[in-house]
């Protein structure tokens, strides 16, 4: 790796728990390994070693595996997602607790980390909305989140000044801000050679705008969880203090175990944030703090409205879901959706405002002699447990996964399919009796070569 820059090491010298000599020398070995497993489709998949101490859910690994060559993988049974942001699950354990029925932005979602996270601790009655702004990042966004398999986790894509308008409507605004990557250096050789000290502000600049203009959405009371993958108190506590100036916030002390190595540090202003730098614990760099609103904040009210819950398309489409109290919607002139029950209103309120790219659990839609299932059933929890499949081994489910030729399939019956991996939905194939039809999207096949796999 090459040296780090001196202007960062400078400004990092009158942190609190900085240490110049661990911090340069565990920049000299490569990035530890976690994942998150998936607790609705928890199976045996990792010998667990050691488990990242602030996530119940997140498992160190030995070795980097190719997760692409790993069926189960593409299920979305486990997240690959950094240790030190898993540090989000304890967070918000602490500042939300248990409370139901919540409406959740995670307003700079892409890839999903943080999303999939959060889906995994919220109730059926929270309706959780991940967003990314850059339609692409949002595609790789959505296709997580329909791996994840929850039906109260819609994508959008939209500005942060157009969920600005949306006053008073969130408990919970998670904002993991675009930065300057100094976090990043272990795993990303792109982000030591981008990083400036311009970018660093201008990249504070832009955590300003995007915070101020997300801010009239959270409620009175209302949780905000600002994180940075950034070093620099530039775009750490420097913002925090920015709130506290042009707003009324308070700042919430989250309990750690010394034993994490985690760096609870306090901003000229007594703001409470909460520092990782690698060779203080098993993760990479990162920062996080959690405010609560306590200015008085516009509520949006809900407004009536007819109800679109189509009736018919329910007694068609019903059959492939495990619980039949939801909603079917239309979501455009082909497709339907499931919702719950209690989003309705939200959907309804929402549209007005913001441009969806996943409402619920996409369903599919009617053909002339049957329904066309879409590939978001098969992954999802709440997909009826019943429905008939094929159970295939790795290698027949990696070729599905190309749609590639399966192969060593015979006297299978005739209809819809979900095609599984140890239990787990990976899509749909069609059997004709001569042949079968693999149905998984084409943008979500595997691209590399797979002939070396163990």
């Amino acid at each position: 790796m090459k040296n780090l820059p001196a202007p960062l090491i400078h400004d990092l010298q009158g942190i609190k728990g900085f240490d110049e000599a661990s911090f340069i020398a565990a920049h000299k070995h490569g990035p530890v390994t976690s994942v998150r497993i998936n607790k609705a489709k928890d199976i045996a998949l990792f010998t667990v070693n050691e488990k990242v101490p602030w996530c119940n859910d997140g498992v160190y690994l030995n070795e980097r595996p190719v997760f692409t060559l790993d069926p189960a993988y593409h299920a979305g049974a486990y997240y690959v997602q950094e240790a030190s942001s898993m540090f989000l699950a304890h967070l918000f354990k602490n500042c939300v607790g248990d409370r139901t029925g919540l409406r959740v932005l995670d307003l700079c979602a892409a890839p999903g980390g943080k999303s999939t996270l959060i889906a995994s601790l919220l109730d059926k009655e929270s309706l959780l909305i991940s967003n990314d702004v850059i339609r692409a990042r949002a595609t790789i966004l959505e296709e997580n989140m329909t791996r994840w398999g929850y039906m109260n986790s819609w994508v959008t894509s939209n500005d942060p000044r157009d969920f600005g308008r949306l006053h008073g409507y969130f408990d919970v605004v998670v904002v993991d801000a675009p930065c300057s990557g100094s976090g990043l250096f272990r795993k990303d050789a792109r982000a030591l050679d981008e990083w400036s000290e311009n970018n660093v502000q201008l990249c504070g600049e832009r955590q300003q705008r995007i915070l101020a203009d997300v801010w009239p959405s959270l409620k009175e009371d209302g949780i905000l969880i600002y994180a940075t993958c950034s070093y620099s108190p530039q775009e750490d506590e420097e913002i925090l203090d920015w709130l506290e100036e042009n707003h009324a916030i308070v700042s919430l002390d989250i309990p750690i175990n010394e034993e994490w190595g985690i760096v609870k540090v306090l901003s000229p202003k007594g703001m409470a944030g909460y520092r990782f730098f690698p060779g203080k614990v098993k993760g990479e760099g990162f920062f996080i703090a959690a405010i609560q609103k306590k200015e008085n904040a516009e509520t949006l009210k809900y407004a009536r409205f007819k109800t679109a819950h189509d009736k018919k398309i329910q007694e068609q489409a019903g059959y492939l879901l495990n619980n039949e109290d939801v909603c079917v919607i239309k979501t455009d002139n082909e497709h339907f959706s499931a919702i719950r029950p209690g989003h309705e209103p939200d959907i309804q309120l929402l549209q007005k405002t913001v441009y969806f790219r996943k409402t619920g659990l996409l369903l599919g839609s009617p053909t002339a002699k049957d329904w066309l299932p879409a590939h978001d059933v098969a992954l999802s929890i709440d997909a009826n447990e019943n429905l008939s499949g094929i159970n295939l081994n790795r290698e027949q489910a990696l070729h599905f996964l190309k749609r590639e030729d399966i192969g060593g399939l015979e006297q299978i019956e005739k209809g819809w399919l979900v095609v599984r991996y140890n239990g787990l939905g990976l899509g749909w194939v069609k059997s004709l009796g001569n042949r079968i039809n693999n149905y998984l999207p084409k943008h979500w096949r595997i691209r590399m070569d797979i002939t070396d796999y163990d």
